[in-house]
């Protein structure tokens, strides 16, 4: 009685198992089998990258692309004009050269042009502790006092993404997309905005 209790099971058992191709018991069987021609990503964000000058970053773990800053600014090398200690340069009554230029960043007591401009080298960045900062690293001044920003950006949460999420990672930096001098959004009313709303408000 118990063979042929112990051959039913056996039956049951063998014929169960047997299922047609692209069948799987269960998740982990699917992925185990499916994932057995995997060679690593085929999609590429190069492509959008093409005529933007990028420059390689570490930072925090992370390493991607940023777009080259100094290119990109139109009086660059600032030693071009500057070529004297700042001192020398001011004139009591004349028009500064960057006269256009508002300081709407922090409280005047709080920030100054020389907080981030190194009057020393008029070429590099400083921090608050008056180490040079290349433009092209301008991020690192920025970080000194949005560190919650500056973490979610080199993890990839904040900032704009060149190209998706494809690999190579290649993300904006603060400066492309924040003006310096004045870095908060002007607030904007959205594309297509409540007309009744706009009734009630007249």
């Amino acid at each position: 009685m118990n063979k042929w209790i112990y051959g039913f099971v056996f039956l049951m058992l063998f014929f169960s198992c047997k299922h047609g191709e692209g069948e799987y018991h269960g998740v982990v069987e699917k992925i185990e089998a499916e994932s057995k021609n995997y060679h690593g990503v085929t999609v590429s964000s190069e492509q959008y990258h093409d005529g933007i000058d990028m420059i390689k970053i570490s930072e925090g773990g992370h390493e991607f692309l940023i777009p080259e800053r100094k290119g990109q600014i139109k009086m660059y090398a600032c030693t071009e004009c500057h070529n004297k200690p700042l001192s020398k340069m001011q004139t009591e009554g004349e028009q500064k050269a960057h006269w256009d230029i508002k300081l709407v960043h922090a409280n005047e007591n709080t920030m100054s042009c020389v907080t981030c401009h190194n009057p020393d080298n008029m070429d590099q960045l400083k921090s608050l502790t008056h180490k040079e900062i290349d433009f092209n690293k301008s991020y690192n001044v920025c970080n000194q006092c949005h560190t919650k920003q500056f973490e979610d950006w080199k993890g990839g949460a904040h900032g704009k993404k060149i190209g998706g999420w494809a690999p190579p990672r290649a993300s904006m930096t603060c400066v492309n997309c924040h003006n310096p001098h004045k870095p908060h959004f002007e607030s904007k009313w959205p594309a297509r905005f409540n007309t009744q709303t706009v009734k009630e408000r007249e």
